[in-house]
């Protein structure tokens, strides 16, 4: 009989900081066990409300190490599972402006998606159209942002904190608020990002939830 993995991450297929989580544990060939929060394992949401504040995962267990908050869980595997500075680079300043491009993904792009999101969940028959258009206002101006950045980013083969944040902020913002022809660099990024191996895998095994999508998941992807 196999060893269990010594890692395990709590989460959610269709979760979107799960995917930031697991495109990290995919691209460094890391064996662990993905424990789903649903209502059949009422002791794996126990281990997420003891691990933080507001028991949102997803958490990482190492042994007797918690970790919760994705980009804390992608520091951790960096210092200690992939530490050839692949998913973090050792320049400090390098290492910097990656985190800055990290925020952008979740504050900017994830956050602004997720306000949309949570207007349909209260409200689904009736969303604030106010709030709806102003968070769709703030996704249009960080793709604008993003667009210009892309001209000094070269998209390649490489998966870091920043792929780890793009991928799955882009993949449900294009839901929310598709991106718009005239975005053709972050267009192009977000098909090549959803191509990566370490990125497809989560693609796939969120298929099966798209129902669930407040808005509607649209029929691509």
């Amino acid at each position: 009989m196999s060893a269990a993995p010594q890692l395990a991450l709590y989460g959610h297929p269709f979760s979107s900081y799960t995917w930031k989580a697991q495109i990290a544990l995919h691209a460094n060939d890391l064996d662990y066990e993905l424990r789903v929060l649903d209502g059949e394992h009422p002791e794996h949401a126990e281990v997420v409300q003891s691990a933080g504040p507001l028991g949102k995962f997803p958490v990482l267990q190492d042994g007797d190490n918690l970790l919760f908050e994705a980009t804390t869980i992608i520091e951790y595997l960096a210092r200690h599972y992939a530490p050839s500075g692949s998913l973090i680079p050792n320049d400090p300043d390098a290492a910097i402006a990656m985190r800055m491009l990290d925020r952008v993904f979740d504050n900017y792009v994830m956050g602004s998606m997720q306000d949309v999101v949570n207007e349909y969940l209260r409200y689904p028959g009736a969303p604030d159209a106010t709030r709806v258009a102003e968070a769709r206002g703030k996704l249009q101006k960080a793709y604008a942002w993003l667009e210009d950045w892309l001209r000094y980013y070269g998209p390649g083969e490489q998966v870091t904190l920043i792929e780890c944040a793009a991928a799955p902020s882009l993949f449900y913002a294009d839901w929310v608020l598709p991106i718009a022809p005239e975005f053709r660099r972050l267009r192009a990024w977000r098909a090549h990002l959803l191509r990566l191996p370490a990125v497809a895998r989560c693609v796939e095994a969120a298929r099966p939830f798209r129902a669930g999508f407040p808005l509607g998941a649209p029929d691509r992807d």
